[in-house]
């Protein structure tokens, strides 16, 4: 028989990480536990960690949700695998908790070694390309985590922008482009969607100088006509990241694609539903000849393998993705996982630690 239980961990932050929403000190992880109780010791572990202010099922009644699809799950008494479809026990409006039941199932499934995946980067062949992620905040903290990076021989930087002053952050640009020129470095912008329609196109205009890649979000979601016409006049290309999140009909998704044309899609599992969810959006975008590229949400260790896994199922060699997350937190959950000259690795044969919760649940 297979039993659902969760922990519960208060993940606390090396530093502010600051957007354009806020600063986080602490993000809040449900473990869950499904285990089969034929099987001494075999455990999958899969991780709900919704973001305040961008995951739909974000907010004080989570963790009863979560208590409640424990107890739906161990009242149905299920002995076989295949009987726990995530798309019947959970709503599309909890793509988190659709995110950690899938990641569970995987992991059992494979025999509980948080292996999900039997591809080049789950088996510790390959390594996959990240992007040197740089935060919002003052001007000195920025330079100093731009110089890092830098040195840590990351080929792609993620600047994240729309806290400071614009002219503060041009700056900060040029010393990137003075450090390192466009073919040592592809310099991607994340605006959160922190402009307005009336100033976006000016401000893309200035940002262009400086051989931007991509941005990501430049205007808040929702405003589909004035973000076509964007797409339509912007001279760096642009990626939709919070525009997805919500977006779980087929037929919205292909809409959405088909009347804004973005560059490319930025997919976080967590924020759209799960491993299924975000193969069907990569499926939506090569169909609509769009890039796109794989992006972690602030998970802990346990939810960042399983989106670095399911990158691995995908050729995204050359091509840098979001998954540099894991050093947020100083009380992380311990894992194989590192990075090194800007990629990430992954060694089977390493060693977890267990995702034990701080306080009793």
């Amino acid at each position: 028989m297979l039993t659902l239980s969760y922990q519960r961990r208060a993940l606390r932050f090396n530093f502010p990480a600051r957007t354009s929403r806020g600063a986080l000190t602490e993000h809040v992880a449900y473990y869950l536990e499904l285990r089969d109780v034929r099987t001494s010791g075999r455990v999958g572990w899969g991780e709900a960690a919704p973001l305040a202010g961008l995951s739909p099922d974000f907010g004080p009644d989570f963790e009863a949700q979560v208590q409640a699809l424990c107890h739906s799950v161990n009242q149905q008494r299920y002995s076989f695998l295949e009987d726990i479809a995530p798309a019947s026990l959970t709503k599309a409006t909890q793509p988190a908790l659709r995110f950690a039941l899938e990641t569970a199932v995987l992991d059992l499934a494979q025999g509980g070694r948080h292996q999900l995946y039997t591809n080049a980067f789950s088996q510790g062949q390959a390594s996959i390309p990240i992007n040197g992620l740089v935060w919002m905040g003052d001007a000195g903290f920025m330079r100093e985590q731009i110089r890092q990076k830098l040195a840590a021989g990351y080929s792609c930087l993620k600047v994240k922008i729309g806290s400071l002053d614009f002219a503060t952050e041009l700056a900060l640009l040029a010393e990137i482009r003075a450090e390192a020129g466009p073919e040592q470095l592809v310099l991607r912008v994340d605006a959160n969607g922190a402009f307005t329609p009336a100033e976006a196109l000016g401000k893309l205009e200035q940002l262009a100088r400086f051989g931007v890649h991509s941005i990501e979000q430049p205007l808040a979601a929702g405003q589909w006509a004035a973000l076509a016409e964007l797409c339509r006049q912007s001279p760096i290309p642009i990626a939709l990241d919070e525009e997805l999140i919500g977006l779980t009909d087929p037929d919205r998704q292909a809409e959405l694609l088909a009347a804004v044309q973005p560059a490319y899609l930025v997919l976080k599992p967590t924020l759209l539903g799960g491993h299924a969810a975000t193969r069907r959006w990569i499926a939506l975008a090569e169909t609509h000849n769009l890039g796109w590229w794989i992006t972690s949400a602030l998970e802990s260790n346990i939810g960042l393998n399983a989106v670095a896994q399911l990158t691995g199922e995908y050729d995204v060699a050359g091509f840098a993705q979001g998954l540099g997350t894991g050093q947020l937190y100083h009380n992380n959950v311990a894992a194989p996982l590192r990075i090194a000259q800007g990629a990430l690795h992954y060694d089977p044969a390493g060693t977890w630690g267990e995702p034990a919760p701080e306080e009793p649940t």
